[in-house]
């Protein structure tokens, strides 16, 4: 696969990175930042959010600084294909561009480039492990909001990919909430039974053992405008109790959705991904 490195910046004795490539799996340009500390010994994979882009954590996030003392690499992907010139594609803040949800379409005009479960698993994700010469046992996932749900559906749809997992304001229930079932139904068309292959509390409710035995990290604000309509934590707090997987919810009075209380956890999903890495 060619790279484009796009600029590279020192920061806190190691190198951010913006990068191109063309994708055989999205058939398109993609986009995706890397940050490499010193002596990287472990990759953790962070997912955005509706609107954003490789750019929003590694700006936002302010990661770099105790990634760097831990050794943790930061891939952070963009969250859409883009450039497709689909109709419709800008027409909606939460489907189309920059709201990929993190899974392969299957219904037409969507199909051909929103493909981002096979781009980050079958493409993006193995080129950087290889390039860092680590495997899946020493690779995390995270992510925010649709991030978030992609990091739980992921690690919870491709047992053994990755080693860690943790969440922050992550939309856990997609099938019963609006962003999910918009989303659901124009990327995989009407029938349900589908949309429940993407639902982080049924893919743990569906367990027949706890996945992750060194626990998952989840960090949601009370503020959180979304809180009760969109992101419904207590669906998966049930399912994870339902199954005996070990979940850390962390419920933080007067914080909202933003990426003030990002910042404000994620040296804790940090050090939650290095310890088990």
């Amino acid at each position: 696969m060619s790279v484009e490195l796009l600029s590279e910046h020192s920061c806190f004795g190691g190198r951010q990175q913006f990068r191109r490539h063309q994708s055989a799996v999205t058939g398109l340009p993609m986009r995706y930042a890397l940050f490499l500390p010193p002596r990287p010994r472990a990759l953790l994979v962070f997912l955005a959010g509706l609107t954003c882009s490789e750019e929003t954590f590694t700006m936002k996030a302010g990661a770099q600084r105790l990634a760097s003392e831990l050794g943790l690499a930061l891939l952070m992907p963009d969250t859409s294909p883009r450039g497709a010139a689909v109709p419709g594609e800008s027409d909606s803040w939460d489907f189309g561009l920059a709201a990929g949800f993190y899974l392969d379409a299957t219904q037409p005009p969507w199909a051909t480039h929103w493909r981002m479960e096979s781009y980050l698993l079958n493409e993006l994700l193995p080129e950087v492990q290889a390039e860092l010469g680590l495997d899946a046992a020493r690779t995390g996932i995270s992510g925010h909001s649709m991030g978030g749900h992609g990091a739980l559906t992921l690690a919870l749809r491709h047992p053994g990919r990755f080693a860690a997992v943790s969440a922050i304001a992550p939309i856990c229930a997609p099938v019963d909430c609006p962003w999910g079932r918009k989303a659901f139904a124009g990327y995989l068309g009407p029938d349900e039974s589908l949309w429940a292959r993407h639902d982080a509390s049924r893919l743990m409710r569906a367990q027949t053992q706890p996945p992750f035995a060194g626990g998952i990290l989840v960090d949601q604000g009370l503020a959180d405008i979304f809180l009760l309509e969109q992101l419904q934590p207590e669906a998966l707090e049930a399912a994870c109790v339902a199954v005996g997987q070990p979940l850390q919810l962390r419920r933080h009075a007067g914080y909202d959705h933003g990426y003030y209380f990002i910042a404000s956890v994620i040296d804790e999903h940090l050090r939650h991904h290095a310890a088990l890495l």
